[in-house]
């Protein structure tokens, strides 16, 4: 047993990352087994001097005295081995953690992915191979030289990590591939990267992580909030309108969010992302408006600009993700805090602690809400010269539910549908939901339909697109549809959203290939089915169509809404590029 400390680093800095994790994750101990393949994790967790390393020839051995050490420190215990049935004699050790809720830390060397099964020496397909008896299993990949790669890696070990030390204890296994040269050295005008344990905070606002976080929340003078899909919480809503009312947070929310805070005026809440984003002039403007502190709530976001915004930000924030998540999200790339608490717990403490401090209308709240009136602004003025295009029948439709009364409950499909969900206004909408944990088009109309059963007193709408209405047509032949649903099929010659995103709006497989013609008889289908069935291809139509479509409560209903596609995304586009 001893320390040991040396300048030099190891020039596999997953290995570094492992060993920097570890200690900050409270490992004192590590039994280590000697090899070749792990002589990387041998040498970065020596060199570190933070661990008091004992050496165990015997894998089996040492996995279980690692676990001795672990039950009678009550302390996470680390094992690390090398590559091939050197882990498989981790098993029995690591069984017993598991059923004894002991956090034992398997850390395997193990060869690239080209070589497994290639008869290459000591090679079993080892990822994976514990995942029955562990609470977390990671896979590192071997290093590629990028930044993106050693982030990757960083996340990784603290998700495993956080499992094993969180409320519910027990072993993880950390799978690492390296490649060869095994034992070659930094230059000495390289940095080796450092890794940084991303705090899971469980207890909230109490105990000895309170002074810290609420002396940060309350001294940063740019907090911005953007909010995520989450049900509707009145209680959310109303703390996070408190905070915005005062001047000195901004929120962002999508239309999922279920906050429907409007966008400058009268609301301090700011939606429209987007179009919102849209506005920056330049990047003296961009720098201005990076937050301090950026806390999300809720899931998935749809805005590719607010991640690439966030992505991008220098200096980089402090990002607080609040909510209870299996692992960590790091969508921005800047995740620092996890704290495991409901959004309403959270947001009515953020909002009791910025209550007892004093201060003035902040320049960031200022310039963000400038900005949404703006961005507001040209919304509108484009809109009202735009031609007939899905822009503008997206438009005309949110105002018009917004002017048949509040209440109703709205499905956006994914792809075209929920992206010009995100520009429009839809302030008196009772709820909004998409298919955005993993925004595919298959099943929007099943679970729209799903919904409206759950609620069949109350108008369900479907905005779809014509894709993912052709998709998920079997679902209308379901027996028990409410005379309520109702369903607007956005029809603009196929995948819209094909039309518009960078990476296949030039290709010359666009309109064969990727937007695909469309084969979607809706009148006939309507008619098979027992819906009523309206149509509309220009403005005129719409307005004509729409309250027959929105008083029909006989039956289910269906409103074609025929739109040019090409001239449909050449706005869209020109919306984006032009300031």
């Amino acid at each position: 047993m001893k320390k040991m400390k040396q300048t030099e680093f190891v020039a596999k800095q997953t290995c570094t990352i492992v060993a920097d994790l570890l200690h900050a994750w409270g490992v004192e101990d590590v039994v280590l087994s000697p090899g070749s393949r792990n002589a990387p994790l041998i040498m970065s967790i020596v060199r570190s001097g933070r661990f008091r390393t004992h050496v165990v020839i015997d894998e089996r051995s040492a996995a279980f005295i690692a676990l001795g050490m672990s039950l009678a420190s009550e302390r996470p215990v680390a094992a690390v081995c090398t590559s091939g049935t050197a882990l498989l004699n981790y098993a029995p050790a690591v069984a017993e953690a598991y059923y004894r809720r002991v956090p034992l830390i398997a850390v395997s060397a193990d060869r690239p992915l080209r070589w497994i099964d290639q008869d290459d020496s000591q090679t079993i397909r080892q990822a994976g191979c514990l995942d029955n008896i562990v609470r977390a299993s990671v896979d590192i990949p071997s290093e590629d030289g990028t930044e993106e790669q050693l982030w990757y890696a960083n996340r990784l070990v603290n998700d495993a990590m956080s499992a094993a030390t969180g409320p519910l204890k027990g072993p993880v296994h950390i799978n690492v591939r390296l490649d060869e040269p095994l034992t070659a050295m930094l230059p000495e005008n390289v940095r080796p990267y450092k890794g940084h344990k991303i705090e899971c905070r469980r207890d909230g606002f109490s105990g000895a992580i309170a002074p810290e976080l609420a002396a940060a929340l309350s001294s940063a003078p740019k907090i911005l909030v953007v909010a995520g899909f989450m049900p509707p919480d009145r209680s959310v809503r109303d703390a996070l309108l408190r905070m915005a009312r005062m001047r000195r947070i901004v929120v962002l929310h999508e239309a999922q969010a279920n906050l429907h805070g409007g966008t400058g005026g009268d609301s301090p809440l700011i939606a429209n992302i987007d179009r919102v984003l849209s506005e920056i002039k330049d990047d003296e403007e961009r720098r201005a408006l990076i937050p301090d502190i950026v806390i999300t709530l809720g899931g998935a976001l749809t805005s590719r600009n607010i991640k690439a915004f966030l992505r991008t930000a220098d200096p980089c924030p402090r990002h607080i993700a609040v909510g209870y998540n299996d692992k960590a999200i790091d969508c921005f790339k800047l995740l620092s805090d996890r704290i495991e608490m409901t959004p309403s717990a959270f947001v009515g403490a953020l909002s009791e602690l910025l209550d007892s401090v004093c201060g003035a209308a902040t320049e960031f709240f200022e310039r963000w809400n400038s900005m949404a009136v703006r961005a507001a602004e040209r919304y509108r003025a484009v809109v009202d010269r735009a031609p007939w295009s899905d822009l503008k029948a997206m438009d005309i439709l949110s105002r018009l539910v917004n002017d048949s009364g509040a209440g109703w409950q709205l499905h956006y499909s994914n792809g075209t549908a929920v992206r010009y969900g995100q520009l429009v206004d839809y302030g008196r909408y009772g709820r909004i939901d998409c298919n955005r944990g993993v925004s595919g088009i298959d099943g929007s109309t099943s679970t729209a339909i799903g919904a409206a059963c759950a609620v069949p007193d109350r108008v369900t709408l479907l905005v779809t697109g014509d894709m993912s209405a052709q998709y998920d047509m079997g679902a209308l032949a379901a027996a028990f549809i409410p005379p309520r649903f109702k369903m607007v099929v956005l029809n603009n010659g196929g995948g819209g959203i094909f039309r518009f995103i960078k990476s296949t709006f030039a290709l010359p497989e666009l309109d064969e290939f990727f937007a695909a013609d469309v084969r979607l008889p809706l009148r006939q289908l309507a008619s098979a089915f027992g819906f009523a069935f309206y149509e509309a291809g220009n403005e005129a139509e719409l307005r004509m169509a729409w309250p027959l479509f929105a008083a029909q409560d006989e039956r289910p209903a269906i409103l074609n809404l025929i739109t040019p596609p090409s001239e449909s995304a050449d706005i869209l586009k020109n919306y984006f590029n032009t300031k």
